[in-house]
């Protein structure tokens, strides 16, 4: 039953059989990449699929988005197959995109990239940087954020309720009374920041309301100049000095390790 591992299929594949097949087949060789005695640290597994309207169909089959257990049990058959140690309640998420994130471990052969969630321990590290507002008014004009901060979290208004009905305390506030017409494109959870110790980086991730069809979040990165558009909740942007965050397209946030004031 595993042949579909025996060979590479030169042209993208067109039909349901194919298409599930190099996806399984691109999902296990980065399980087996990764494993190596970190196959017990696997928290879970996030899928991202491009296609077109027209291809939208072909690529739900494939990967049984109606039924999510059933696409698991084929990817846990391939790990025992391959003796890949995964956890006994690793996840697995599939996400529809219009493109595909760029930490995300990419497909040669199809439109797909693979985002593996590990646990892992470390020592602890530690760090610090400082958010500013180039456009919009926030509570402050800058904030100083740390390793032991937690999750800095951004929207409109201190205190704002999620569609659960819970509520949550926005570290960097936009109030919604304010005159400045970039807070009206703000959501109450549009993302939040996170110290991420096995990197020792801070990583910015789009909330529910920051990713399509909401409001949306996008960086202009101080490396390359290129544009990256947070499309997923999961998988963040590594923040590097000078980023600029803009926000429902019209705040602006920037990045960096020093402050105005040094």
């Amino acid at each position: 039953m595993f042949d579909i591992f025996k060979s590479d299929t030169e042209s993208r594949p067109q039909d349901v059989k194919g298409l599930r097949e190099a996806v399984l087949r691109f999902i296990k060789d980065e399980l087996q990449r990764v494993e190596g005695g970190e196959g017990s640290h696997i928290k879970g597994l996030h899928i991202f699929l491009m296609c077109s309207e027209e291809q939208t169909h072909v690529y739900e089959s494939a990967v049984y988005a109606e039924e999510p257990q059933k696409f698991r049990e084929e990817i846990q058959k391939i790990a025992d197959d391959f003796a890949i140690s995964l956890p006994e309640n690793w996840m697995i998420e599939t996400t529809f995109t219009d493109a595909l994130p760029t930490e995300a471990i990419k497909s040669k052969e199809i439109d797909a990239a693979l985002f593996i969630k590990t646990t892992k321990h470390a020592l602890q590290k530690s760090g610090d940087a400082y958010i500013r507002v180039l456009s919009g008014e926030a509570e402050k004009t800058e904030y100083h954020i740390t390793s032991d901060s937690g999750k800095i979290r951004i929207g409109r208004e201190k205190k704002a309720q999620d569609s659960n009905g819970f509520f949550r305390m926005n570290t960097i506030a936009f109030p919604g009374d304010s005159q400045n017409e970039c807070n009206k494109y703000i959501s109450r959870q549009h993302a939040h920041i996170e110290w991420n110790n096995d990197a020792g980086v801070f990583i910015l991730y789009a909330d529910e309301g920051g990713v399509p069809p909401h409001n949306k979040i996008k960086i202009q990165s101080s490396i390359d100049e290129e544009q990256i558009k947070l499309n997923s909740t999961e998988i963040g942007h590594t923040l590097q000095e000078g980023d600029q965050i803009i926000l429902g397209e019209s705040a602006v946030l920037e990045f960096s390790f020093r402050s105005e004031e040094e």
